[in-house]
């Protein structure tokens, strides 16, 4: 494959649950946890270290699972976990990921609370609702930031969801703002039209097109406008297996191969995995093929669903 994934480490995330289990073990240590020797401590490091050397371009950090009952303490590991991320990742700049505000803006202002020269940071995520609180940090920290395409206003499309034109015109008023108001470089923008899992894509209404269908269109309309050329689109790619009975992977593969295609040019991934250098399997990548078609026809649905009970009827039957 041609041209190159910008590769966003996953591993450091709160909600994998070996990975959860050990953050609960360091943040049970107490006073020293994040600086004394510890087995939990090295698990940590040697998650940091091997996503730099599987090259990823950005390490993501989420603690939300930890703030779902006491925000305050998203907030209070997130500093610790950035900092160990400046101090392991070789170079390597964090991603802050979170839905609190709160946390993203503690960890941004982590790491550059440092005398070393550090690498953009990457913040993810920002939307149309939620911009006006972290996008003026611009003025003091330099950081580039994913746009998460949702909106609180009630979805106007098909089926009660988000239509590709609504999802793109989400990115414009995000653009508009970043750009114009903000200061940002269309580089320092990523866009995520989020992903859904390709086992429970299937409409419930006749003429309604599937969420994999409007993703990767919406990456498309982004990527062909001249206004905002430059800018990146990326998915949370390993939410597209989910459900599925085997060969996670392979899906993975074949979900990122297709959506390259429209136009995808970075993701949250496992790393390990090389994503967009090793070819898919053609007949999975003909499976995710279907769900982008999926356009609101019979027969675009009736396709991908014949083609998602093969793949399940193979995947028992191995």
């Amino acid at each position: 494959m041609s041209d190159r994934l910008i590769s966003i480490g996953e591993a450091v995330h709160a909600s994998i649950p070996g990975t959860g289990e050990v953050m609960k073990q360091l943040a049970g240590r107490g006073p020293g946890a994040y600086s004394e020797p510890s087995e939990p401590l090295n698990c940590i490091k040697s998650l940091i270290e091997s996503q730099q050397a599987d090259g990823a371009d950005y390490i993501a950090v989420n603690l939300d699972a930890f703030g779902e009952k006491d925000p305050q303490l998203a907030v209070d590991m997130m500093v610790e976990y950035v900092r160990l991320v400046r101090k392991w990742s070789g170079g390597v700049p964090v991603c802050v990921d979170s839905s609190d505000d709160n946390v993203l803006k503690a960890g941004l202002r982590e790491w550059y609370n440092t005398d070393r020269n550090v690498a953009q940071p990457l913040v993810n995520s920002v939307k149309t609702y939620t911009m006006a609180n972290i996008l003026p940090l611009k003025k003091q920290y330099d950081f580039a930031f994913v746009g998460l395409l949702v909106s609180e206003d009630k979805p106007d499309g098909a089926g009660g969801s988000h239509s590709v034109d609504e999802l793109y015109s989400l990115a414009k008023e995000i653009f508009a703002a970043a750009v114009d108001k903000y200061g940002f470089k269309p580089p320092e923008i990523f866009f995520d039209s989020t992903v859904y899992p390709l086992a429970i894509d299937m409409p419930m209404e006749p003429g309604v097109p599937g969420y994999t269908h409007r993703a990767f269109e919406t990456i498309k309309g982004i990527k062909s406008d001249p206004e905002m050329k430059g800018v990146h689109c990326s998915l949370g790619v390993s939410n597209c297996f989910r459900d599925l009975p085997a060969r996670k992977v392979g899906v993975c593969r074949a979900y990122i191969e297709k959506a390259m295609e429209y136009g995808l040019d970075a993701a949250i991934v496992n790393t390990a995995h090389k994503y967009g250098t090793v070819p898919a399997d053609p007949e999975l990548v003909k499976m995710v093929d279907a769900f982008a078609k999926m356009n609101g026809s019979a027969e675009k649905m009736n396709e991908a669903m014949m083609l998602m009970g093969q793949f399940c009827q193979q995947s028992r039957n191995a």
